[in-house]
This record gives structure tokens, C-alpha cells and sequence, in this order.
């Protein structure tokens, strides 16, 4: 998902088209989530982990497959159907991958720990993937780092068939589930869901400032795929550490702490001098919101049941999704009517809302 997201979005602006094309290409990763998040939490409780993810594995390499068509045939609208096809790729497999890890936790610090590896794989995903797609546009052309797409989802497979098969118990799989929507009734999921909600934007504004800035800068593919990088292999590094110090981590704390910090480099990012300070600036950007994950993903498996895990993920990720699919069509427009740094100011401001939402988040029992 990540290689076809860099390669669609530089492939659009090396065609001519504008910013607010970027953010209709961006925005269709998340529209498929919308539609499957919830369905994919209620298959991940039924069957556990292989089946979903099998599922995903299918739609990834067929959005790959067709972007690469789409490319071939200078088709935004194909290129636009992979990109929905590669979005739902990750709602689907994400959900059920989450919540096989959480059942390997035994407590609230396990669980920190077992996400903060989890979440590694997005981390080293969005470091690598930039980085590796921008090197292979330049030296080989589009296509191949699409090629490069197709390949990468067959090789999930492998790894994922490596994983052992839990046993679902019978009233898991049998049993007719309550509507995931009734979890909102718990106060404290509801702000975990808005401060979430809110740091994902971040990450979404950040995906969508980046190439536009650069490609008005005149930086290669190259360079943005480093500025990019350089802010996943943060969220990698801030990853590890939460690994390492996970029973001296306040779930709670931490989140207010990365609600701050982001906020801070939001709002002067737009002045960041060069590469090298783009670089600088999305590494202090990523090494906060990569410690979001694992914090929310462990609270959210403390104030949810456990039977219930797989439809929690799902409305998390319904949540998030519903943001992306906003938010990048809004940059785009506000990027298109003002500056191309704005997105990100319009970011900082909502997070002041989110740290307040922090604050109503009780902490979690042990």
C-alpha cells in the first residue's frame, strides 16, 4: 500500500495535475475502510486471523496490479481504483492482525509492548517504501516500482501462513454479535477514539504536505522519499523504545505529550529550511505521533471486551478512515485556495481540541 500510495501520488504530479488530484487519490486509501471496518472486526472475532488477512492479501495485490495497468495506460481512473483496492487491503488484514497480537498480551505492559512491535511493521513500511519507490522512479521509471508493488503483497502471504492458527471458541464463532456501535455508550472510548481521530489527520496532513511542497521546491523523487522516510523511521525508533520501556510508559501521559509536542512542529514546519530541515522536522513530527499507536491500542484492549476486540478495531479504524477520506480532499482544497503549508496549520489548531479530549481519558484498570 505504502510503495503504490508514493508511486500514484509522484506518477499524478509528474502528469501536470494539481494538489487537489493528490488529495482525491489519497483520500480513496481510506474510502474502502470506511465500508469494510466495521466487517472486517466482526470476520477477525468469527475466524481469527488467516482468513482476513488472505482476504486483504487478494485486494492488495489486485490494486496493485491494476495501478500498474492504470500507469501503462495513463488512467487516473484506474490508478484510482487501485488505490481504493490497496486502502481496503489494509482494513481487512490490519483489524484481524491487531487483534491476534492483543490476545498474545497477558498484561497492560505486555500490551504495550506486543503493539509497539506490531505497529513496527507500518513504521518500517512508510520509512522504507518512500524511500526504496523514490530510488526505483528515478533510476528505472514508474512502472517499476509498481512491479515492485505486486510482488510485495505474495510475499505477506508467505510469512502470514507462518503464523500459527488459533482455535475460536464455539460462542465466538456462533454467536450473533451486538452492533459495534454500542461500545460508544463508554465515555472513555469515545475520547480515545477523538484523540486518535485527530493524531491519524496528523499523519494523513503530513503525506499529503510533503510531496506537494517538495514537487514546488524542485526536489527530486529521491529527496521526498528521504524527508518521508525520515519521519517513519522515527516512528520505528520511538517504537523500539516504547518496547524497552514499557512498564515505565503512563498510557494517559504519553498521549498528552505527543498531542504537544506534534503541535508545536506543526506549526512551524512551513519554515523549515531545505531538506535537511524538512528531514529534522518530520523526524520530531514522526517520533511523536508513532507513539500514538501502541498507547491507544493498549487502551482501547483494556476498556473493551475481550470477545470484543476485533469490533473495536473496527470502529477505530471506521474512525480514522473517516477522517482520511475528509481531510486529504480539505488539504487539497485549502492547499489549492492558500498556501501548501496550511494543511498542517489547520492540523495544529484541531490538536489543541484533542488535548483536551486527552484529559477526559480515564485510566485504565489493571
Amino acid at each position: 500500500m505504502a510503495t503504490t500510495r508514493v508511486a500514484a501520488t509522484l506518477w499524478v504530479l509528474h502528469q501536470g495535475y494539481g494538489g487537489w488530484i493528490v488529495g482525491v487519490l489519497l483520500s480513496l486509501f481510506a474510502v474502502a475502510p470506511l465500508g469494510l471496518s466495521l466487517w472486517a472486526g466482526r470476520l477477525a472475532d468469527r475466524f481469527g486471523f488467516h482468513r482476513p488477512v488472505g482476504i486483504g492479501v487478494a485486494m492488495a495485490l489486485g490494486g496493485a496490479v491494476i495501478a500498474l495497468g492504470a500507469q501503462w495506460l495513463g488512467s487516473i481512473a484506474l490508478m484510482a481504483v487501485g488505490c481504493l483496492l490497496c486502502g481496503g487491503a489494509v482494513a481487512v488484514a490490519v483489524v484481524a492482525i491487531q487483534r491476534e497480537a492483543g490476545l498474545m498480551a497477558a498484561d497492560a505492559a505486555a500490551l504495550k509492548r506486543v503493539f509497539s512491535w506490531v505497529a513496527l511493521g507500518p513504521a518500517l513500511s512508510n520509512a522504507l517504501a518512500p524511500v526504496i519507490a523514490g530510488i526505483v522512479i528515478d533510476t528505472a521509471g514508474f512502472s517499476a516500482a509498481l512491479v515492485l508493488a505486486t510482488l510485495l503483497p505474495i510475499a505477506a502471504w508467505g510469512v502470514a501462513r507462518q503464523v500459527p492458527r488459533r482455535a475460536i471458541a464455539l460462542t465466538e464463532s456462533k454467536s450473533k454479535p451486538r452492533p459495534a456501535w454500542d461500545l460508544l455508550r463508554d465515555r472513555g472510548l469515545r475520547h480515545l477514539l477523538i484523540v486518535n481521530v485527530a493524531m491519524s489527520s496528523c499523519w494523513d496532513a503530513h503525506s499529503f504536505v510533503v510531496p506537494v511542497v517538495g514537487h514546488a521546491k524542485g526536489l527530486s523523487a529521491s529527496s521526498i522519499g528521504l524527508v518521508l522516510g525520515s519521519f517513519a523511521a522515527a516512528a520505528t525508533l520511538v517504537r523500539l523504545a516504547i518496547v524497552r520501556w514499557a512498564h515505565h510508559i503512563d498510557e494517559i501521559r504519553a498521549l498528552r505529550i505527543a498531542i504537544t509536542v506534534a503541535t508545536a512542529v506543526l506549526i512551524v514546519y512551513a519554515w523549515l529550511p531545505g531538506t535537511l530541515g524538512l528531514m529534522i522536522g518530520s523526524a520530531v513530527l514522526g517520533t511523536a505521533l508513532g507513539a500514538v499507536q501502541p498507547m491507544v491500542l493498549a487502551t482501547l484492549h483494556q476498556v473493551t471486551p475481550p470477545d470484543r476486540h476485533g469490533q473495536a478495531l473496527g470502529l477505530r479504524m471506521l474512525a480514522s478512515n473517516g477522517a482520511t477520506v475528509a481531510m486529504p480532499l480539505g488539504f487539497g482544497a485549502l492547499a489549492t485556495a492558500s498556501v501548501a503549508a496550511a494543511p498542517l496549520w489547520l492540523m495544529a489548531s484541531i490538536l489543541i481540541g484533542a488535548q483536551f479530549a486527552a484529559r477526559q481519558i480515564p485510566r485504565p484498570r489493571p
